[in-house]
């Protein structure tokens, strides 16, 4: 199957409107939870507290570089929230992937469709596991960061690639017509790859030295070392079978160019001492490479780091 690409053109939208929930309304969800209401789609976020009252108090900011408004929907920090909806964006951590199915199992009714807008190449997989709905991976291109409570700062791009679905063409002409270029694509898992090799190559360094992508290509030995960490990925990545779309090169010196204020999510979940998605990006590499008997030095330093970073931030949270 061919990819098919939906873009930004309004006439696709002839469809009745969709209830759509977002769990996990971070800086993701937020910003496709906005859009997708901008358009005027019935859309709750479920999202931490402290956002939910911003949201329902002053509705959802959404700052772009060609806009920046305030939206009125409907926000909650339960899972009932999401009650009858045509379509999930599901937008948690992996870390919560297990924890956040499990809670939204009960409200989902059978012709749900549950889509996937996480890192990672292991979520869907997870969540066919623990729901009975339709699971559909997705992968997000989107630089954005939540800027303060129900404040979503978006710094560039925002594409989304879908894989087939009953429910993938309707979902994408939805979302074309919000703005949002998407495709359809019979190889997620490749584009999904893709995109583990640009986190793996980013988001630790970025982590690390709290930098974002324009700055960090500019120090000296980035680029090599990020060429080390995209070189074990691609390895493992073939000794998995995975064909992986595109230049992969090209898409790394890309990031920096299209993203060059961008901070990683791993950066901003360390810088509010949260904990990050690491075990699930370069962890992972480490993992398959062990299972296949592939070296993966730089990207099991880098792992290592930022478990170290992590346990000192959470020993500091302990002290105080």
């Amino acid at each position: 199957m061919a990819a098919l690409c939906y873009f930004l053109v309004r006439e696709f939208n002839e469809e009745t409107d969709m209830k759509i929930a977002v769990m996990g309304a971070g800086a993701v969800g937020c910003y496709y939870g906005g859009m997708l209401a901008r358009a005027g789609h019935d859309v709750v976020l479920i999202a931490r507290p402290r956002h939910v009252e911003a949201i329902q108090r002053d509705g959802l900011r959404l700052d772009t570089k060609s806009f920046d408004e305030y939206l009125r929907l409907d926000a909650s920090s339960e899972a009932g929230a999401a009650k009858n909806a045509d379509v999930v964006l599901f937008c948690v951590k992996s870390t919560d992937t297990d924890s956040a199915a499990l809670a939204l199992k009960p409200y989902l009714h059978e012709r749900t469709l549950v889509l996937s807008l996480q890192n990672g190449v292991e979520n869907a997989e997870r969540l066919r596991e623990l729901l009975p709905q339709e699971v559909a991976a997705a992968v997000v291109y989107v630089a954005a960061e939540m800027a303060g409570p129900g404040h979503i700062r978006h710094h560039g791009r925002g594409e989304l690639v879908i894989e087939p679905s009953s429910m993938s063409e309707e979902v994408a002409r939805t979302l074309a017509a919000a703005s949002v270029p998407t495709e359809i694509s019979d190889n997620v898992r490749g584009a999904l790859w893709a995109k583990l090799v640009l986190n793996c190559a980013y988001n630790a360094l970025s982590a690390i030295t709290q930098t974002p992508y324009g700055r960090l290509v500019q120090g000296e030995g980035v680029t090599r070392a990020m060429r080390d960490v995209v070189d074990e990925c691609l390895a493992v990545a073939k000794a998995d079978g995975v064909t992986i779309p595109g230049d992969v090169d090209a898409a790394v010196r890309g990031i920096a160019e299209t993203m060059p204020n961008q901070y990683s999510s791993t950066a901003q979940d360390m810088a509010r001492g949260k904990r990050s998605e690491i075990d699930h990006l370069n962890g992972l590499i480490v993992r398959r490479g062990e299972a296949s008997g592939i070296p993966t030095p730089a990207n099991r330093m880098l792992h290592v780091l930022v478990k170290l970073l992590e346990n000192q931030a959470g020993k500091g949270e302990e002290k105080r």
